[in-house]
């Protein structure tokens, strides 16, 4: 009988089985799925403010004279509009124009870092290590850096008085060097839930569970919760975000996921370009569409989409949203059912749900700056 590998824990996991988290394996991380409610979490985080251990991500640097160019042929989107200093959301594809993963693109003065999903960090570092330039130096630095995503309306108020930065001076998709109690962190104002928020990468080791304290502590007045994987999703569905393996993977490219805003066609050769190059001049057969639900439905992964009596797609992501009070889903359509307003269906076990594509987000209230 094979042994079932042991999900890897985050410097936190003790830390979360304390405060009676429901631990779940997560594309084999050991991660708290929900403290209190999902809901409750969720809507902590619109109102107010909440913290996330989301340190099981992966992050890759990448050292040397040729970074710049290796970076760029790389990735889908152009490295040289962004300055130092910069977050920019990117894709890398695989040469049939397939996405390999979704991910951020960090520019240090004098090196890059990728942060990568955690389901694809040893297919990502493989596939990149395979296309290495002479000059580059690719390190993967995943079990060393610890992150955690303070959002919502009152994330800084409650991180200012611990950091000498200024806040109010880093601007949406920007990034900082700093401390966070005392403790060296890299300060980025990212985030996956529409709300406003900031990313904590900290070295892994004891230092991030003083950050985690001094963050749940400064917060307490704002009413700050922990919170899990299972409102992350929910957060990040409502405001339309793709999440890999589910909406995103090998066989979708970015120009049907509604990732099209990520490819720069006009920076040169990059992996990938010609095949969705052909994409654009054939014309894309599906595109990645948000639904709206009427009536009760529930919808989830799978689900038939139908279009009169033929299926015409399947549902990638769906909830009832905490914030918008509706079924939503997410779900590849042909492209002449994609705009706005047209009446499909979606079979939810025999149940047929009125759906409408819509346009997204669906939650359009967050508070991001």
């Amino acid at each position: 009988m094979t042994e079932q590998p042991v999900p890897k824990q985050t410097p936190l996991y003790d830390t979360h089985v304390a405060l009676g988290a429901k631990i779940v394996d997560f594309h084999g991380f050991a991660m708290p799925v929900q403290y209190s409610s999902i809901h409750e979490e969720h809507r902590r985080v619109r109102s107010a403010v909440g913290l996330f251990d989301i340190s099981h991500m992966g992050e890759f640097e990448i050292w040397g004279s040729e970074a710049y160019d290796y970076v760029q042929k790389m990735v889908t989107n152009d490295v040289a509009a962004l300055k130092t200093f910069q977050v920019q959301y990117t894709g890398l594809c695989y040469e049939h124009g397939g996405l390999v993963d979704d991910l951020t693109l960090y520019r240090f003065p004098d090196h890059y870092m990728l942060v990568v999903n955690a389901s694809n960090i040893r297919k990502d570092f493989e596939w990149l290590q395979q296309r290495l330039f002479e000059g580059v130096q690719l390190r993967d630095r995943s079990d060393e850096i610890g992150l955690l995503a303070l959002q919502g309306p009152e994330a800084e108020a409650v991180l200012q008085p611990l950091t000498e930065i200024d806040l109010s001076r880093i601007s949406y998709y920007w990034f900082t060097s700093g401390s966070v109690a005392g403790v060296p962190t890299i300060i980025s104002r990212t985030g996956y839930t529409g709300e406003d928020g900031f990313e904590l990468y900290i070295e892994a080791g004891e230092d991030i569970k003083k950050v985690w304290d001094s963050l749940l502590e400064a917060g307490a007045g704002a009413g700050i919760l922990p919170v899990g994987l299972g409102a992350r999703d929910t957060l990040r569905l409502e405001v339309g975000y793709n999440l890999y393996g589910t909406d995103i993977w090998e066989e979708t490219n970015p120009l049907e996921a509604r990732m099209g805003w990520t490819v720069k066609m006009n920076k040169g050769d990059f992996v990938g370009c010609e095949a969705l190059a052909r994409q654009m001049e054939e014309g894309l057969k599906r595109r990645l569409v948000g639904l709206e639900l009427e009536g009760r439905a529930f919808p989830r992964q799978s689900y038939p989409v139908m279009h009169g009596d033929a299926e015409v797609g399947r549902v990638t992501s769906g909830t009832v949203g905490p914030s918008v009070h509706a079924p939503i889903a997410l779900a590849y359509v042909p492209n002449e059912l994609s705009e706005n307003g047209t009446r499909l269906a979606v079979d939810c076990r025999g149940r047929f749900a009125v759906a409408i594509v819509v346009e997204l987000p669906f939650y359009k209230g967050g508070s991001r700056k």
